[in-house]
């Protein structure tokens, strides 16, 4: 029964999300190393086993600590935080560890303080410009590898790329454009360096590159993550169909106010996080309504979408049509504007035959 704000989960979108992008790198002969950032979940992990997943990517140290317990092959794909050394050292004396620099400074420090072996890749900006060495900038990347070279625990694995700024296209063509260009930019540092490092490997993996193209040549790795769950800003990128989307948040109506044709629900900024769209018709879209059905839930309620939040408080903006189809004490199904955000609060998923998740 639904008291409270509630993740639910559709397990089998969610093992067809996972099915689909493994068929693909399959076909593609590109290895897949699915970033578990959007459901931290030992239990949704052991899923991706089944199509033969062996190595994976996590967000920070303490969600290697956590997945270590299960996987041997872990990229951490954030740029070192060297005040964690000893977090460092404990993981890559147990399993196969990657970390990401960017800077000949954490290079040296790294060096001057491992106690077991780790791979590195050196992260590249290739146009999101939020972190990575401009791949221009051939100093700075010698300097990186001068320095692993003179070290015992160093080992350069490539050159790993996050095409972020595929989240603000609009179209197919349009994330295609920027995958493309992506890859130009990784496979000249590959033609750059393959003859000192012939084994380099080039990574990228954003969902909307991986989930709408279809040729991945020059690529060796791909790291999507959100794909596993999916969200409304992917179905705006055009990654997904809302058919796709594995998760709704079940939110209990607390009020209901028929004059300004809105419902208020238990479900605000601390379930769903404030991440937003907008659009000229409806302003700002914090999330969408879906259709109850037996099996979960069916299409967007067209018109009825989730306008505004506080910490606790979710505000619905209901059409006439609409409004007099509900009570206190029902509930809405909602999906987030972003999965990531929304499963990060609320800490579990409820699967759709009542089997409660945890995750980290």
């Amino acid at each position: 029964m639904i008291t409270k704000p509630t993740l639910l989960l559709d397990e089998k979108k969610c093992r067809d999300n996972i099915r689909r992008m493994a068929e693909k790198t399959k076909k593609n002969q590109v290895a897949f190393r699915p970033h578990f950032k959007t459901h931290q979940s030992l239990e949704i992990g052991r899923w991706f086993k089944e199509p033969g997943v062996d190595k994976i990517t996590v967000s920070s140290l303490d969600m290697a600590v956590y997945f270590a317990s299960e996987w041997n092959d872990i990229t951490v794909a954030f740029p070192v935080n060297i005040l964690e050394i000893e977090t460092i050292n404990y993981l890559a004396g147990r399993i196969n560890l990657n970390l990401l620099i960017e800077s000949d400074e954490t290079a040296s420090c790294l060096k001057a303080q491992l106690t077991s072996r780790v791979g590195f890749f050196i992260k590249i900006d290739v146009g999101t410009h939020r972190t990575g060495v401009d791949p221009l900038d051939k100093q700075k990347i010698d300097r990186i590898l001068a320095v692993s070279v003179s070290g015992d625990f160093l080992s350069f694995k490539g050159f790993l790329g996050h095409a972020g700024h595929t989240y603000k296209c609009r179209t197919r063509q349009d994330v295609l454009e920027v995958q493309n260009d992506s890859i130009k930019v990784m496979n000249q540092l590959r033609n750059n360096y393959i003859k000192a490092y012939p084994d380099l490997v080039i990574s990228m993996g954003d969902t909307p590159g991986c989930s709408v193209a279809d040729d991945f040549s020059g690529v060796d790795e791909l790291r999507p993550g959100n794909f596993v769950f999916y969200d409304l800003t992917q179905n705006r990128i055009s990654s997904n169909s809302i058919e796709q989307i594995a998760v709704a948040l079940a939110c209990p109506i607390v009020a209901i106010h028929q004059d300004r044709r809105e419902i208020i629900v238990y479900g605000g900024g601390v379930h769903f996080s404030k991440e937003r769209m907008e659009n000229e018709e409806e302003g700002i879209v914090y999330g969408r309504v879906v259709e109850k059905t037996d099996r979960g839930w069916g299409n967007i309620i067209q018109g009825m979408y989730l306008k505004a939040l506080s910490q606790e408080h979710g505000i619905v903006s209901v059409p006439d049509s609409r409004i007099t189809d509900y009570s206190i004490g029902d509930y809405l199904l909602i999906l987030p504007v972003h999965s990531c955000m929304t499963a990060n609060l609320m800490k579990s998923y409820l699967t759709l035959d009542k089997r409660k998740i945890s995750r980290l």
